[in-house]
């Protein structure tokens, strides 16, 4: 047995012409919380399909503890949950009833125990005999979540499930993780938040269907070249061009009404001071100029914009 709970070895998909996974290698450690960023189309969803044995890879080779998904699913399918995102729940049976019918589809006989330990956990026990389509939104997403993990699996794949779910249900469903994280349990989440992922032990970044990165998070922050400060001026946007003029700044991206603003080597104080001096001489006021720690999306950008120039270098050759 390996210390891997999945193992993406130079994984391809493609849907017709369109390339969804492209060479795509990485290992999920046993035990872990992993999380696969990216936009819409970045391969996501594929990836977490082809771990369920829902797809089948084009090239390369998939291991879900130590096994194929697609050519033993059925020695596979009790021990992998799956939390699509649209999880569909009967909305004309309670939230008893329909932990009873996920139990029953996996075979689990004595459930009545476990589903009692699961309603407690997501503090749905007050609730148990509501129907369904009677819940909220964050409701729903708790009893899903109590649905995937009625029969015990040792993986569980999450397929953007906080999509479309307020703040408050978005932390509560992150406690719950947590929770079962910490009774060994591996899970795998597709999110396009980033600040979620903030909270994994490790992510994938992809990009158009190829891995520009993998690591913990704090190492991906790290890794961003140069000083980064964040500028608010009184203005209704931030003047991205007379941001990225400025001697020695690399890069500016708009985040709402505040820009990041990276520069090259440089210390603080004189970064500070060129930014200070551009905007008053343009007659605008900066109503905060400070460093910031650079956040997953800042990398993120960062990396996508490297290889979308490499991609144009390589066209025009």
């Amino acid at each position: 047995m390996s210390g891997e709970a999945i193992r993406f070895d130079n994984v391809t998909k493609s849907y017709g012409a369109l390339r969804a996974l492209n060479g795509v290698s990485l290992g999920i450690a046993r035990g872990e919380m992993f999380g696969l960023i990216g936009p819409d189309g970045a391969g996501k969803t594929t990836a977490i399909r082809l771990a369920c044995g829902l797809l089948r890879p084009d090239e390369g080779d998939i291991f879900v503890l130590d096994r194929s998904p697609t050519r033993e699913h059925r020695a596979i399918t009790g021990a992998v949950g799956y939390l699509s995102q649209r999880f569909s729940l009967y909305g004309d049976l309670t939230i008893d009833e329909n932990i009873a019918f996920f139990a029953e589809i996996h075979a689990v006989a004595r459930y009545r125990e476990e589903r009692d330990r699961l309603l407690a956990i997501t503090q749905l026990t007050p609730f148990r005999k509501r129907r369904a389509d009677k819940l909220s939104g964050g409701m729903k997403q708790k009893l899903a979540l109590a649905c995937t993990l009625i029969h015990q699996p040792k993986v569980l794949l999450l397929d953007e499930p906080t999509t479309g779910v307020d703040p408050v249900s978005r932390r509560e469903f992150w406690k719950l993780l947590s929770e079962f994280l910490s009774q060994g349990l591996t899970i795998v989440m597709a999110t396009p938040y980033l600040d979620e992922a903030e909270r994994c032990a490790r992510v994938a970044l992809l990009h158009n269907g190829r891995l520009m990165a993998i690591d913990a998070p704090g190492a991906l922050q790290a890794s961003l070249r140069g000083t980064l400060f964040e500028v608010l001026v009184d203005a209704p946007r931030p003047p991205v061009d007379l941001l990225a003029a400025i001697p020695g700044v690399m890069d500016v991206q708009v985040f709402g009404d505040r820009a990041h603003v990276r520069f090259a080597e440089t210390t603080i104080a004189a970064a500070a001071d060129a930014v200070q001096l551009s905007i008053s001489r343009a007659g605008l006021r900066a109503v905060s100029v400070r460093p910031v720690p650079a956040s997953l999306e800042d990398v993120f950008i960062d990396l996508i914009t490297a290889a979308d120039t490499r991609s144009r270098e390589i066209d025009r050759t």
